[in-house]
């Protein structure tokens, strides 16, 4: 019997090793109050060309372990015990230097912002070419051209003109594939996804998530894939662990753990996603009337922007950029409008417009009266149509306590008597689901989504006949996501208000929306029935878009 050689059983052996393997590892922070824990006892492991996925909701220690395995730790971090091993490496026993080392060369990391990610002062293709350069040992010319290349791979047409760029002159997918493409450089072994596509809209994140699932055939790498969106999760991950206050409660294959749930907490983040096939809306009014109709709504940019030269380079070399054109719809009384469409078409320009935030072109007609120019909205007006933004933190005073926040329409438009006004913000906290001390808070004592809550009842705090709701739950996590849109939901349905609710989750809309509008490029190009959004004349777009919403494992399991 011929006995093998040993380093040839010692090679074995070495492939067969797991890209990533973490083993009872635990991590707490030090705080005033004492040590609190962040991850307790995970146990994790990534085959060599394997993808696991990592869900669950914010605070639930996601981030945590990607800096736990890249070594960026803050220094009141405490490791309580365990194992993080790459290839068999044990990393918890590098030193800053080797890790230095690592970091680029073995494993890389991509995360939810590329703006946050590149350094504004850098051309794109230097930030590239200083990673092939660090950890590759090549010249500033060998790099540079390697640098082309590693970002024509990602499918970006004219990769020679994007390196020469800063940041500022890229778009959020453009730069989220320079990203990518420095991550894939040097042939890592290992990259952690964090939310990569949680800033962009579906069209380019589906776009990303081929980019990713292309780049991964190709380069057999190991990844580890985070998110809250369990949609994309299923569409790019082998395996999936569910972590919920910091500790994996399940794990195996997307179809075991979407379709046979053994965990409570797995349940409850299935039946939060969006399921298009299960109405959830208001029942519309018998015989609807007009609220406002917009009649070939236009707004133009003198001096286009940089956003608007990356969108319509084109239009940008002429004087003029329309931001929107010839927009004609009506909203009814009591009714749900959805508002689709990718970045840069239109979409936030006519809720600005409706809004009274933007001025026009056109008229906008409310109750037989034609307005032709925001000079001419007032103060009812501005009370009768309330905005809530995409990001709350942009639109709460930090300065000011909750119920200040929310007691300001009551005051300005004098809803109640002054002596009033605590027990109605008192009201309107329970309204969105908050207790009633929140009005003694400040805006960073909350979270997200009560963040978002808060702005929601500043907005019916007005009593408006519309609210407009521009991307309110693009930032947060499928379950608070979920209990938002319920929220809206119930809101509506107590007082009659109206709602336009901007969004690029098709699934989500078809939920909630009684007609659906599509922008693009500045135009409304479809407009239809929820119940007709896979017709056969629906616009060549709009399908598009449907096609774009992931095929999910997770709503499939509800059906």
């Amino acid at each position: 019997m011929t006995s093998l050689a040993p380093n040839v059983i010692e090679a074995a052996a070495e492939k067969q090793k797991p890209a990533l393997s973490i083993r009872n590892y635990s991590l707490a922070y030090n705080t005033l109050n004492g040590p609190v824990s962040a991850l307790k006892n995970i146990d994790l492991t990534i085959g060599k060309g394997q993808t696991v996925g990592l869900v669950g909701e914010s605070g639930s220690g996601k981030s945590s372990m990607a800096w736990s395995i890249m070594r960026y730790l803050p220094p009141n971090a405490l490791e309580t015990g365990g194992a993080i091993r790459l290839a068999g490496e044990e990393l918890l026993d590098y030193t800053p230097r080797q890790m230095a080392d690592i970091r680029g060369r073995r494993m890389s990391m991509v995360f939810q912002d590329p703006s946050t990610s590149l350094n504004p002062t850098i051309r794109l293709g230097e930030q590239i070419a200083e990673v092939l350069m660090r950890h590759q040992g090549l010249t500033a010319a060998q790099a540079w051209v390697e640098a082309e290349a590693a970002l024509a791979r990602t499918g970006i047409t004219r990769p020679k003109e994007m390196l020469r760029r800063f940041p500022h002159e890229a778009s959020g997918g453009e730069k989220q594939r320079v990203v990518i493409a420095t991550a894939f450089a040097c042939e890592p072994e290992l990259i952690i996804f964090d939310e990569p596509t949680t800033a962009l809209d579906i069209l380019t994140a589906r776009q990303i998530l081929d980019l990713f699932n292309r780049l991964r055939e190709e380069t057999n790498v190991s990844a580890l894939y985070i998110s809250h969106d369990l949609g994309l999760v299923s569409r790019v991950v082998d395996e999936v662990s569910v972590i919920h206050r910091g500790a994996i409660v399940e794990s195996g294959s997307v179809a075991q753990v979407f379709r046979r749930p053994t965990d409570a907490y797995t349940r409850h983040l299935i039946g939060a996603v969006p399921n298009p096939d299960r109405w959830i809306g208001v029942e519309r009014p018998s015989h609807p009337e007009s609220l406002i109709r917009l009649e070939k709504i236009g707004v133009r940019y003198n001096s286009p922007s940089l956003f608007q030269k990356l969108f319509k380079p084109a239009a940008a070399e002429k004087s003029t950029f329309w931001g929107a054109r010839d927009v004609s719809l009506d909203i009814r009384k009591g009714e749900l409008l959805g508002v689709v469409g990718e970045s840069g078409s239109g979409k936030s320009t006519i809720a600005k417009v409706l809004a009274g935030l933007e001025d026009f072109e056109g008229n906008l007609d409310v109750g037989g009266k034609a307005l032709t120019s925001r000079k001419e909205i007032d103060r009812a007006y501005r009370r009768n149509v309330q905005i809530v933004f995409q990001h709350p933190d942009a639109s709460l005073n930090p300065r000011q306590k909750i119920g200040t926040i929310i007691g300001r329409p009551l005051k300005l438009y004098g809803i109640v008597p002054r002596d009033k006004i605590t027990a109605r913000v008192a009201e309107l906290l329970e309204m969105v689901r908050l207790p009633a001390d929140y009005a003694n808070r400040h805006p960073h004592q909350l979270s997200g989504g009560e963040k978002q809550r808060v702005a929601i009842a500043r907005a019916f705090a007005a009593e408006p006949s519309l609210v407009i709701c521009d991307e309110v739950t693009a930032a947060l996590d499928v379950s608070v996501q979920a209990a938002v849109a319920d929220l809206l939901v119930k809101l509506q349905k107590d007082t009659g208000t109206a709602c336009v609710f901007i969004t690029h989750d098709l699934n989500l809309i078809r939920q909630l929306a009684h007609r659906i509008a599509v922008m693009q490029h500045g135009r409304l190009v479809d407009f239809f029935d929820r119940d007709d959004a896979r017709a056969d004349d629906r616009h060549p777009y709009t399908k598009a878009l449907l096609d774009a919403v992931p095929v999910q494992e997770a709503v499939e399991a509800q059906n």
